[in-house]
């Protein structure tokens, strides 16, 4: 159950990493030709932030995706770095599943959520196994007196 879970995972943090792309460059597309701009700023800075909002955004989620495409491929537990980053992956879609609920609608809550549940569900399967004693770097339990 593991490996497909992380697989899925991965599949879907690709696919939000190239939703997040498109609807940036639609929204720069859109100030851009309506010349558009936010308590004076220079139009060509907004739609130049929104390029590049967009573009950090998809990085970060493909980096997200590659960790539990990893891990499926592996069959192991993702890393320090992976486990942290899949948990500052979860923290974020919480808190903007939460924003989208007033912003943009239940729908977009419980794909972000399902999103969540999914980066969780990965990191939880994923359990560090328990060292084992006699092997090296492992602490067994100490010979009966």
């Amino acid at each position: 159950m593991r490996r497909p879970v992380a697989f899925v995972t991965a599949i879907v943090l690709f696919a939000e990493a190239v939703g997040i792309v498109l609807v940036n460059g639609v929204l720069a597309t859109v100030a851009d030709n309506q010349s558009m701009s936010l308590a004076g700023m220079d139009p060509d800075a907004m739609v130049t932030g929104t390029w590049v909002m967009g573009g950090v955004s998809g990085v970060l989620l493909v980096v997200c995706g590659l960790i539990p495409l990893l891990a499926g491929i592996r069959d192991r537990a993702p890393g320090r770095f992976g486990r942290i980053t899949l948990i500052v992956c979860a923290v974020v879609h919480g808190v903007l599943g939460a924003l989208a609920v007033g912003l943009i609608g239940w729908a977009a809550f419980a794909f972000l959520m399902v999103v969540l549940a999914l980066i969780v569900l990965t990191l939880v399967a994923y359990e560090r196994p328990a060292p084992v004693a006699g092997k090296a770097g492992s602490e067994g339990a100490p010979a009966p007196v």
